[in-house]
């Protein structure tokens, strides 16, 4: 059973920066299309940028150009980064694995991203 377990989040000022963490278990980050989402409250959940078994990455227009996804193979985490952080980025971030691409079928407990102006 793969397990996901996030870490990273927290409080920053517009046009600060944070990385999130996506720590996987039970199997190792190589072997699965993995993605970052967010939901803001009172939003539906939201895709911000995914990486295929291939390292190939796309973002969603709102986040491109300030965040980046990569993997540690050797920790067999996923990370987030992100940039110029704004308002609008305030959300719980989770991290999700697919065996089949956009079948996201397992699923990290979220983190806290807040941003104030």
């Amino acid at each position: 059973q793969v397990g996901l377990v996030e870490s990273g989040g927290g409080s920053v000022e517009a046009g600060g920066s944070l990385t999130l963490s996506c720590t996987v278990s039970g199997d190792t980050v190589r072997n699965y299309h993995m993605g970052w989402f967010r939901q803001a409250p009172g939003k539906e959940r939201e895709e911000v940028g995914t990486i295929d078994r291939l390292t190939n990455a796309r973002y969603s227009d709102s986040v491109k150009g300030r965040f980046t996804i990569f993997r540690d193979y050797n920790r067999n985490t996923l990370y987030l980064q992100m940039t110029n952080l704004k308002p609008e980025d305030t959300a719980v971030y989770y991290c999700a694995a697919a065996w089949i691409a956009n079948d996201y079928r397992h699923w990290g407990q979220g983190t806290q991203v807040t941003v104030s102006s």
